[in-house]
C-alpha cells in the first residue's frame, strides 16, 4: 500500500451516539495543555479533523476522539473530540466511549469490579468510574467538570417563532437550552429534522448576538450546541441536542444534561444528592446527579455526574493515499443538510 497516513479506530457508541476512538497513529499535536491542542486544531491546522470526520472517509453521524498523552500529572489519558464543524472541548457520551475503549482494548488495565480512569480534557479533568465484569465495561459514571449558568431566561427575537426564551449555560461546552414547545413541536423521532433545523437557526442567531467565553479557559468560546428539552410525566428530562451541520445527538447528551442541571439548581429545583434521568430522542437514558457545589471564577457552579453505557462494535483502519484528490474531505447537502455548504 502507498498510504502516507494511517489511523486505527475502535468503533464505540454510547447509548446510541457513535464516538469512535483513535487508538493508534494519532500524530503529535502542538500545545502545552489539551486546551492549547484543541485551539491548534481549530485555528491553525484542521487537516486531521477533516480527514477523520468528512467524506469520503466518514459521514455526518458521530464523533472521532483523539487519544493524546495527558498534560495533567494525575490523568491517565487525554482526548479531544473531533466533529464535522470543529474540535470540541468536552462530551459526556464521548468520555464514556473513550473510557470503554481504553479498558476493553487493554490500553488501561481493567480491574473488576471497578476501575477509575482520570481523563484530561480541554474543559478540565473528568473522573470516570467504570463498573467492570467478565472483561467488559458495563457502565461508566463520570464526575464532570464544573457546570454553571451564564444567563437564565435570555429573550431573543426570531423570525420563525417570535420571541422565545433560552438559558445560556456551560456544561463542558456552552449550550443554549430551549424548551422545545416554544418551537411548536415535541422531542420524538419523527420530529428530528424539524428540531435540528430549528437548532441550526438558533445557534447561528445566538452566536451572532450573544458572545460567550469561559472565564478561565479562553480557548472555549461560543455556543457549541442548542439543546431542546422537555419534561415527561414521570419527571424525566427529555433532551435533543442539535449538532452542526444538521443532525441530532442520539444519546441524552452528557454535557447538555450537565448544563441543564445547573439551570435546575439555579432555580432551586434540585439539591446536592439528587439524581434525575435524562432521556434521548431514541429513548436511551443517562442518570444525572448533583454531586456538589463549587464556583468558577467567582460564580456559582455545580459538580454533575453522568452515568451511562458504552459498547464497542468494530475496529478499522483509516488511510490516506498520497495521490487522493479528496484528501481534504467534503460534505454535500443531500446527506448533511442545508448547512453542509458552510464546511470550510
Amino acid at each position: 500500500m502507498r498510504w502516507k497516513r494511517t489511523i486505527q479506530l475502535l468503533d464505540v457508541h454510547c447509548e446510541g451516539e457513535i464516538g469512535k476512538v483513535a487508538i493508534g497513529g494519532v500524530p503529535k499535536i502542538p500545545g502545552n495543555t489539551v486546551a492549547e491542542q484543541l485551539n491548534h486544531i481549530n485555528t491553525v491546522d484542521d487537516n486531521l479533523r477533516r480527514f477523520l470526520c468528512l467524506e469520503p472517509r466518514s459521514g455526518s453521524i458521530g464523533s472521532v476522539n483523539l487519544l493524546v498523552p495527558p498534560k495533567r500529572p494525575e490523568a491517565d489519558a487525554g482526548f479531544i473530540i473531533l466533529q464535522a464543524d470543529q474540535a470540541h472541548a468536552m462530551s459526556g457520551s464521548n468520555s464514556i466511549c473513550v473510557t470503554t475503549a481504553l479498558l476493553e482494548s487493554g490500553m488501561i488495565e481493567m480491574k473488576e469490579p471497578e476501575t477509575v480512569v482520570i481523563l484530561d480534557t480541554a474543559a478540565g479533568v473528568v473522573k470516570a468510574t467504570a463498573t467492570c465484569r467478565d472483561g467488559r465495561c458495563e457502565r461508566v459514571k463520570l464526575t464532570m467538570v464544573p457546570s454553571f449558568v451564564q444567563e437564565l431566561d435570555v429573550e431573543i427575537e426570531t423570525p420563525e417563532w417570535g420571541r422565545i426564551k433560552l438559558d445560556l449555560c456551560f456544561g463542558g461546552v456552552f449550550y443554549a437550552l430551549v424548551d422545545v414547545r416554544q418551537i411548536g413541536t415535541t422531542i420524538e423521532k419523527a420530529n428530528a429534522r424539524r428540531i435540528v433545523e430549528a437548532g441550526m437557526l438558533l445557534k447561528d442567531l445566538v452566536n451572532r448576538t450573544i458572545p460567550v467565553v469561559h472565564p478561565e479557559i479562553p480557548e472555549i468560546s461560543g455556543v457549541a450546541y442548542v439543546m431542546f428539552r422537555d419534561t415527561e410525566a414521570d419527571g424525566t428530562v427529555r433532551t435533543c441536542t442539535t449538532m452542526w451541520p444538521g443532525r441530532v445527538d442520539r444519546s441524552p447528551c452528557g454535557t447538555g444534561s450537565s448544563a441543564n442541571l445547573a439551570t435546575l439548581h439555579a432555580r432551586g429545583q434540585v439539591k446536592p444528592g439528587d439524581i434525575l434521568k435524562s432521556r434521548s430522542i431514541i429513548g436511551s437514558e443517562f442518570e444525572v446527579g448533583l454531586e456538589g457545589i463549587t464556583t468558577v471564577a467567582g460564580r456559582p457552579a455545580i459538580i454533575p455526574t453522568i452515568s451511562g453505557r458504552g459498547w464497542t462494535f468494530g475496529l478499522h483502519q483509516v488511510a490516506l493515499d498520497p495521490f487522493d484528490p479528496l484528501a481534504e474531505g467534503f460534505a454535500l447537502t443531500d446527506t448533511w443538510g442545508p448547512q453542509a455548504g458552510e464546511i470550510r
